[in-house]
This record gives structure tokens, C-alpha cells and sequence, in this order.
């Protein structure tokens, strides 16, 4: 997901309330820091052990520390392997992602980042072995569907949209579902590129 506009929580419209009393306001959201994050392990997972508080283009770093964690986990996973870990990933986010909405009154969290590590992980591991220039064409390109979100990611961002004041397992599913399509739509520009490419 695209967090440019999300790093902060100061304007959540929904405030934590009591169980069975959806009208009754508790408490404003937590504002997300290190210490907040380090008190449960779906937090450490959600804000990519991180790089989500970064203060400014939190999606940004947050798929900077994909990449990097890539390169080096790459040096000791095979593919099987790695499908592993991202079917264990999407499974771990969905549980993380879910939690830290609910816990911040958001459906789609800027400082929840995992969504675009679990992403990129997946557009490296298909487009590995590669380049530099190559990655890096992989990496501005995902973060321009996922940023600016034109067409199907656009539809994904908007299709778990909660009713106000729910955020439950639909909304942490919505929190991943739009990056694996702005995954989707880096790697069909890449093979198109590639594909043009070949032609001269």
C-alpha cells in the first residue's frame, strides 16, 4: 500500500470502543512508536521490524528494507524455500496487519508496511537473477502502482474498504491484497518492457 498520505494517525476518524457499545468512544488511537511496536511480536512484523515509523515515505522504506533483506536472505533460500516464506508471510501478515489496524482504528495504517515487503519479496524472487538497473526498475516500478495506484490497484485499495468503524480480517486482507496487485502489474511491465525490447 501506498502510505505517502498515511504516516500519521492524528486524523483517524474512529476512536477504540467499548465492546458492545459501538457508540461509545474509550480512547484516541496509540500513536506508533518504537515502544509500542516492540510490545507485541504482530506489531514488529506489521511495521517490517521498523521501517514502517520511518517519519517520511514510510512504504517507500519499507520496501527499501524488502529489498536489502532479500539480497541477503537470497544467499541461503532456494525457491522452494522461498515459497515457503512467502506463503508463510502472506499468512503471518494477514494476522499482523489485522492486528495493527485494529489496534491504531485504521483499515489501512501508513506505518503497516509489511504489505509491501511480503510484495516486493515476490517481484524479486521472479525476476532473480538480475541486475542492479534491473532491480531497480523493479522497485520504482512497484512503488509507482502502488503509490499511484491506476487501475486494478485502485480496485484492490478500494474493494475492503471497511463501514465505518469495522476493521476486522476483510481489512487485513484488503491491507495485502492491493500490493500483490501492484505486484502483479510490475511484473507484466517488466516482461512487456522485455518483450519490446527483444524486438530491436
Amino acid at each position: 500500500m501506498s502510505h505517502a498520505d498515511d504516516s500519521t494517525i492524528e486524523d483517524a476518524q474512529v476512536l477504540r470502543e467499548l465492546p458492545g457499545q459501538s457508540s461509545t468512544p474509550l480512547l484516541p488511537p496509540p500513536r506508533p512508536t518504537w515502544r509500542w511496536m516492540l510490545g507485541h511480536p504482530a506489531r514488529v512484523i506489521a511495521l517490517g521490524f521498523g521501517s514502517g515509523l520511518s517519519p517520511t515515505a514510510p512504504g517507500t522504506v519499507g520496501t527499501l528494507w524488502a529489498w536489502a533483506s532479500f539480497l541477503v536472505l537470497d544467499q541461503w533460500l532456494n525457491q522452494l524455500d522461498w515459497a515457503w516464506v512467502l506463503a508463510t508471510g502472506l499468512v503471518v501478515g494477514l494476522w499482523a496487519g489485522t492486528h495493527a489496524a485494529r489496534q491504531l482504528c485504521r483499515a489501512d495504517p501508513g506505518v503497516v508496511v509489511w504489505d509491501e515487503v511480503i510484495a516486493f519479496w515476490l517481484v524479486l524472487l521472479l525476476v532473480m537473477p538480475a541486475d542492479v538497473f534491473t532491480q531497480a526498475l523493479a522497485f520504482g516500478l512497484f512503488r509507482y502502482f502502488d503509490a499511484v495506484k491506476p487501475g486494478p490497484v485502485g480496485w484492490a485499495d478500494r474493494l475492503c474498504k471497511p463501514r465505518a468503524g469495522e476493521i476486522g480480517w476483510l481489512q487485513g486482507f484488503g491491507i495485502l491484497f492491493d500490493d500483490l496487485v501492484a505486484a502483479g502489474c510490475t511484473l507484466l511491465a517488466l516482461a512487456l518492457g522485455q518483450t519490446v525490447l527483444q524486438q530491436f
